[in-house]
């Protein structure tokens, strides 16, 4: 039970925050304008805070039943772990500041730092899953870590055209064939599913010693968690007309 709820948070966050961070990653290709990359954006406001969520249940999930694979992780990525802990920062400021103050140039610098950090999370991701599959470090790690910030990118545009409209729609469609972006989110999710999966089948996961303790809250937890990840999306299941708060 406590592995199935491990893959339960990890693969939520993959599938769910990939669309995000995929988003910010091709975020100058979606908007070539400040007013494009402000709806652009829009197409993530609703999502990206939750979608974070499923991360700090992972780790939680992850200190609290599997103590010992936490200090491995953490003791043998830990420049990945800081590095992925900095562009996470810096992706979430480049989105709240960037429409705090009027003006191009900051709005500019702030987007910017959101791409930056957008690519800072799926490179820092990709490093620390080749590693877990492959066994692959130093500066050869950077050949796979590409390919799955690619899918990464690949996923966010397919997000980014169901929520799109007109332009901005074409432009994320590009990979999707016209109206294929559905067959194009299933399949990239189908993909950072598999890599979470097979990253996991090579994790050494025993249990601690407080899963019967733990274990029941996180099941009562669970029911919330979904109901509320599921009402945001119902709520803003219609495109993108127009800017969000962001």
């Amino acid at each position: 039970m406590e592995i199935l709820i491990l893959a339960f948070f990890a693969l939520g966050y993959l599938v769910l925050a990939g669309a995000d961070i995929g988003v910010g990653m091709m975020l100058p290709y979606l908007g070539r304008s400040a007013d494009e990359r402000r709806v652009t954006i829009a197409a993530i406001a609703p999502f990206f805070l939750g979608n974070e969520v499923w991360l700090v249940a992972t780790a939680g999930v992850l200190a609290g039943l599997f103590p010992e694979l936490e200090g491995e992780l953490l003791s043998g990525n830990y420049s990945l772990v800081v590095a992925l802990l900095l562009a996470w920062v810096v992706r979430d400021m480049g989105l709240w500041l960037r429409g705090r103050v009027p003006g191009g140039r900051w709005q500019a610098f702030w987007d910017g730092a959101t791409v930056l950090g957008s690519w800072g999370l799926a490179l820092s991701w990709g490093s620390l899953l080749s590693d877990v599959l492959l066994g692959i470090t130093g500066p050869v790690a950077l050949v796979p870590a590409l390919l799955v910030a690619a899918l990464f990118a690949t996923h966010g545009l397919a997000f980014a055209a169901l929520r799109l409209r007109g332009r901005l729609r074409e432009r994320a469609a590009v990979l999707s064939g016209g109206a294929g972006e559905s067959r194009t989110y299933a399949l990239t999710t189908a993909a950072l599913a598999a890599i979470g999966v097979l990253a996991g089948l090579r994790l050494p996961l025993e249990p601690g010693t407080s899963g019967p303790l733990l274990v029941p809250v996180i099941l009562v937890l669970i029911p919330f968690l979904v109901a509320a990840q599921g009402w945001v999306w119902w709520t803003f299941r219609h495109r993108v007309t127009g800017p969000s708060y962001l």
